[in-house]
């Protein structure tokens, strides 16, 4: 049974997102390789700065592909129905009713039409991502760099920043994860085994779903008002569910952490105004008008902006202890990945990776 039209989730998302800025022709083609030249020059930067070096055999450039809101989707489509149609498949042989009269009742189009709408959401959002899911691309087996074109120029106007140096400073961090993967190759498998996990212990019995969706409807108000940091897909996911995102979160505050620091590390050398940048960024990320901070409220986004500055204090204080070298131990293996209780307490990790590190200074407040 196909839970998800994503034929429904496509066209939803590509009619109801804004196309963005629009810029003449020649202006259009001059952006798209402004960014594939600063993304060339950003992978020297970071690799400059991390002391990172792709493992034998693993393509440390992978193509950039620069895309309009509607690309980003389709993008997304892909990768998102290549690993959850398997996991459904999976799911639905093992029950007589694969889904119950709940998922029947509502269809997989209207489960399309509503990820199409949040897929429309974050298509606004979104300046660049290093894409890891879908069908293996010839050109880029180990992940694609996507920058979304319309959104960065939107943002850059938005902020009234330089556009040369905004981009470059958004590349860094992008070209950032790219070369995180390119360092650790394992992190890609490692990343889709722990979403499979994360899927595969989803609890589909309609009275368990309608138990989560209950509870999630009592503290619904609390998000809505801004009062409780629980996001509504942490109100209706599982205990089981909730184990393993504490790993995910561990890693991709670790990932996201580390690619601010390094964007920052490297900024004032090559991004003239990175100060104004950063300082108009972060602004704009605590504002917005109340129907955009209740959206990202529910859906966690102000939650994971939070534990990203946390990665980003954990690599900070890494740095400081052990230095780029000791740092970089962390793209070794799995094991060697700070969860996210060591996240918010590294000298966690370097007691238990470095051996005996000097102690972190202590923290007030």
């Amino acid at each position: 049974m196909q839970l998800i039209d994503w034929r429904v989730a496509t066209a939803t998302a590509t009619r109801l997102v804004p196309p963005g800025p629009r810029l003449p022709l020649a202006d259009a083609i001059a952006t798209v390789d402004d960014l594939r030249e600063l993304a060339a020059q950003a992978d020297g930067h970071v690799r400059a700065y991390t002391g990172l070096a792709a493992e034998p055999g693993v393509v440390s450039a992978a193509p950039v592909s620069v895309v309009d809101r509607p690309g980003w989707v389709r993008s997304n489509v892909e990768g998102f129905r290549g690993l959850l149609d398997p996991l459904l498949d999976t799911l639905a042989a093992g029950r007589d009713a694969p889904f119950g009269p709940i998922a029947s009742a509502i269809g997989p189009k209207a489960t399309g039409a509503e990820v199409g709408a949040l897929l429309a959401y974050l298509a606004t959002r979104v300046l660049g991502q290093f894409e890891l899911l879908g069908p293996a691309i010839d050109d880029a087996p180990g992940g694609r760099l996507t920058l979304v074109a319309p959104n960065i120029v939107a943002t850059e106007r938005a902020l009234g920043v330089d556009p040369h140096d905004f981009r470059l400073w958004v590349c860094l961090h992008e070209v950032t994860h790219r070369t995180q993967f390119a360092a650790a190759p394992w992190l890609h498998e490692h990343v889709r085994g722990l979403l499979r996990d994360y899927l595969t212990a989803a609890d589909l019995d309609p009275g368990a779903v309608l138990a989560r969706l209950r509870g999630a409807l009592g503290s619904l108000g609390g998000v809505i008002r801004g009062s409780s940091d629980v996001s509504l897909i942490e109100l209706v996911q599982t205990p089981e569910q909730r184990a393993v995102l504490d790993r995910v979160t561990g890693l991709m505050s670790l990932l996201e952490g580390h690619a601010d620091v390094v964007m920052d590390g490297v900024g004032p050398s090559v991004v003239p105004s990175v100060v104004a940048i950063r300082d108009r960024f972060e602004g704009r990320r605590r504002t917005g008008n109340p129907l955009e901070r209740m959206l990202r409220r529910l859906f966690g986004i102000d939650m994971k902006l939070k534990q990203y500055a946390e990665g980003a204090q954990f690599v900070r204080a890494v740095l400081e202890a052990v230095g780029m070298d000791g740092l970089n131990r962390v793209w070794a293996g799995p094991e060697l990945l700070p969860d996210a209780a060591e996240i918010r307490e590294p000298q966690q990790w370097l007691d238990r990776v470095v051996g005996e590190p000097p102690a972190l200074p202590a923290v007030n407040g």
